[in-house]
């Protein structure tokens, strides 16, 4: 039996919390190689396991995956979590493409300038309340969060990150020389 994924980010949530989500709906337990510096992600570019000089990375079943869609296709496949045909995985996939667009817009929050900041927050507001939750609630026929493995991932010292603080933020730029 393989060992147990390795997840290779920052101690953040980013692009990383969907996979790690997804691994816990699944019930697979993961360890986590936190980057906690320039370096750090330096060594994993040099050694070829970044295919695209990027994380979130994944080692699972003898492969390095990168880009998030990718891990996260592979490992809903794995487990069967993707749906029984085609028709299932392609309102999989439509409800996951609005995550991202949705994940795209918060995460690059922290990175507007202070004066846009108020007005973006109320636009992805706007959109998360209109557009968004919406067509997830009305996707929703069971609660995702009573499914035994999510619930133990909702609680407190599982591998759930907390939202993004500036802390977080700093290191995170610091990470990938944003700063």
């Amino acid at each position: 039996m393989a060992g147990k994924p390795k997840l290779h980010y920052f101690n953040g949530r980013g692009r990383m919390e969907a996979i790690r989500w997804l691994l816990a709906a699944a019930g697979v337990e993961f360890e986590e190689i936190f980057i906690k510096t320039p370096e750090d992600l330096d060594k994993l570019r040099n050694e070829g396991s970044l295919m695209f000089q990027q994380v979130p990375m994944v080692e699972i079943d003898g492969m390095k995956l990168v880009q998030t869609r990718a891990i996260l296709n592979y490992i809903a496949t794995k487990y069967n979590l993707y749906g029984k045909d085609m028709k299932e995985r392609a309102l999989i996939d439509m409800y996951a493409e609005g995550v991202a667009d949705l994940g795209e817009m918060i995460m690059h929050l922290p990175l507007c300038p202070p004066d846009q900041k108020d007005a973006k927050t109320t636009q992805i507001k706007e959109s998360i309340k209109n557009r968004y939750l919406p067509a997830f609630e009305k996707a929703l026929k069971t609660r995702v969060s009573n499914l035994p493995a999510v619930k133990k991932f909702l609680q407190p010292g599982s591998q759930r990150k907390p939202p993004m603080d500036e802390k977080n933020l700093q290191e995170a730029k610091k990470i990938f020389r944003m700063q």
